[in-house]
């Protein structure tokens, strides 16, 4: 490492402050900067934050935005989402590696350009896409591509590339209670103010608001509890610290509504958070930023920075007296696992996204122990809305118990992706008939981990009581293979799977490879019966959510369709699923032999 290199790492350190929870940001900036995390690198970070270099270094080899080999000075990132396969991104890839002169997984020879798959971007609105150094490039095609090896060749730096490859559309098409107009910002901080805490949370209460992040729990009595704390506690103590988290790591394939809040709607995400922050006593808040939305980032910042100049932000707000609070932005590096709100929270204190164990939950045991509310980008917006409105306005839409509205990410085999909001209790047949869906063989409804649905259950209902949902919505004609879906989502948790639990680690692979075998026309009835087996397994064994939602694409798809199963089955008792004499094959090339004491034969 040369001094100017030193100087630049100590600089990046300096500008994060030397504190351990700040790892994960130092690491991006470094990897930005150097396009690698050297060992020296690693070794400096180490001794400025006082942890362990092994510390520094399990936290690199975690998230897959990180790497201790250099990528190229335009790290070419490819999504690998099933709407982009849908897309003809597969197709893509081949041309695009043929233009770069490059291996997918590798770095071209001469340092100028790596590239790799990732697994979602966040545009599946708007596919085929791909990430460079991170910012999103859009609508991709072959034209495209030969734009972008041009420029790449040349070495053109990225703030000269044409914007339109980088244009992100909100494309939304039906609004409602939460996309319909903008509040003013300070308006519902007002509120908090003139009616109190205690009228607020009732309004929270009236309103039915649950979390819109799929889970459903009822978003006033979270945040009451954040403030009354466990039992003996005194409500609101000073003594004990309490955040606002918004988790914006919306990492589910085909998820991309936060994406559009952000983009348009920011003042009121940050306003939701502020005014959570004036119920449970809060003084300091979390944007956790996917590392896919980098181009959000800048923005985002600026929207803050115009709140503190507001006094919406800062010390004593709106010239109220005490009430502290600003928000910080922390970005993810590429691992869907950190969606889960504990594994979010060790992101957070610049750890490893590994699940924690549960209880203690994070309302009581959050960041850096302490009490913690967290909630995604909708429910912050719809809290924002509803304590301008009231909880009568939010709860006079949906069923009894799903109130108020959801908004959805339409994507895959539909005239109209995009963003649609509907109050729950709308039926899946309206839903594809606005979007243009035609043919339809069956919806993949909250993303792999969520329910696939057949063509004799869209009479089913959005609603927490029936479908719940994130927000992800893709939808399938009968030109797709049903079992290759459920192969791309289950090789997706195989990717994803922070390897924490064994079922999780180990059983996902196995799932991964069975189901493989089976698409490959290889499987027997025996595989199949093994299938199920670990699905199950993996399912109600695993330590969190990831795992325990993995198998649902087979499981989901079974269920639904046996017969498309049992065709690719071959009709023997028995296959390897391990091939030895193909493992020799290496060792073949290397002695230069190819006869036959070279080869093993394999009986079953």
């Amino acid at each position: 490492m040369t001094p100017t290199d030193l100087a630049s790492l100590e600089a990046i350190i300096q500008r994060h402050g030397p504190q351990a929870t700040e790892l994960l940001q130092i690491l991006r900036q470094i990897q930005a900067r150097f396009r690698c995390i050297s060992r020296d690198a690693m070794r400096v970070v180490a001794d400025a934050l006082a942890v362990p270099l092994t510390q520094v270094q399990s936290v690199t080899e975690f998230y897959t935005f990180l790497t201790t080999e250099p990528a190229g000075q335009f790290d070419i990132r490819l999504s690998d989402s099933i709407t982009d396969h849908m897309l003809g991104s597969r197709e893509l890839a081949g041309y695009f590696c043929q233009r770069l002169a490059v291996r997918p997984g590798q770095t071209r020879a001469d340092g100028a350009v790596s590239f790799s798959f990732t697994s979602c971007t966040g545009m599946c609105d708007q596919g085929p896409a791909a990430l460079v150094n991170g910012l999103a490039l859009t609508r991709l095609d072959r034209g495209r591509i030969d734009q972008i090896a041009t420029l790449i060749d040349a070495g053109t730096p990225l703030e000269r590339w044409p914007v339109d490859l980088f244009q992100v559309d909100d494309n939304i098409h039906r609004s409602s209670l939460l996309l319909d107009g903008h509040i003013e910002p300070g308006s519902a901080i007002q509120r908090v103010f003139q009616q109190g805490r205690e009228a607020l949370f009732d309004t929270l209460d009236q309103s039915g608001l649950r979390g819109r992040g799929g889970a459903g729990f009822k978003t006033a009595a979270k945040w009451r509890y954040c403030y009354e704390g466990q039992e003996g506690a005194i409500p609101g103590d000073p003594a004990v610290k309490r955040f606002v988290v918004c988790n914006a790591d919306e990492g589910e394939p085909g998820t991309f509504k936060d994406r559009v809040l952000l983009q348009r709607q920011a003042n009121e995400v940050f306003e939701g958070m502020t005014v959570c922050a004036a119920l449970v006593g809060a003084q300091q808040g979390f944007l956790y930023l996917r590392g896919e939305y980098l181009h959000l980032h800048e923005p985002l910042q600026r929207v803050l920075e115009e709140r503190r100049q507001r006094g919406l932000l800062g010390r004593n707000i709106l010239g109220h007296q005490g009430f502290d609070f600003d928000i910080r932005i922390h970005l993810g590096a590429g691992a869907y696992i950190c969606g889960e709100e504990s594994a979010l929270i060790e992101s957070l204190e610049g750890k490893r996204g590994n699940p924690r164990n549960r209880p203690p939950y994070p309302v009581t045991h959050g960041y850096l122990g302490q009490p913690t509310v967290v909630n995604n980008v909708e429910t912050f917006a719809a809290a924002a809305r509803i304590a301008l409105h009231g909880g009568a306005w939010f709860a006079a839409e949906g069923t009894g118990k799903s109130t108020g509205t959801k908004i959805l990410s339409l994507s895959g085999d539909c005239a109209r992706p995009g963003i649609y909001e509907y109050p729950f209790g709308t039926a899946i047949t309206r839903i594809l008939e606005d979007c243009g869906a035609k043919d339809v063989f069956g919806v993949q409804i909250g993303g792999p981990s969520g329910t696939f649905i057949s063509t004799n259950e869209f009479d089913r209902k959005l609603a927490f009581e029936d479908l719940a949902t994130g927000g992800s919505f893709i939808v399938f004609n009968h030109t797709r293979d049903v079992l290759e879906i459920a192969r791309n989502f289950t090789h997706f948790f195989a990717h994803e799977s922070c390897g924490f639990c064994t079922p999780c680690r180990v059983g996902t692979a196995l799932l991964r490879n069975m189901l493989d075998k089976i698409c490959q026309g290889h499987g027997t009835p025996h595989d199949l019966v093994e299938l199920t087996h670990m699905a199950r397994l993996v399912k109600t064994t695993s330590h969190c959510g990831l795992g325990q939602t993995a198998a649902n694409p087979i499981l989901g798809t079974l269920e639904r369709y046996p017969d498309l199963y049992q065709e690719r089955l071959k009709a023997i008792s028995f296959e390897p699923g391990f091939d030895l004499d193909g493992a020799l094959e290496i060792s073949r090339r290397l002695t230069g032999r190819d006869d036959a004491h070279a080869h093993l034969e394999q009986a079953g």
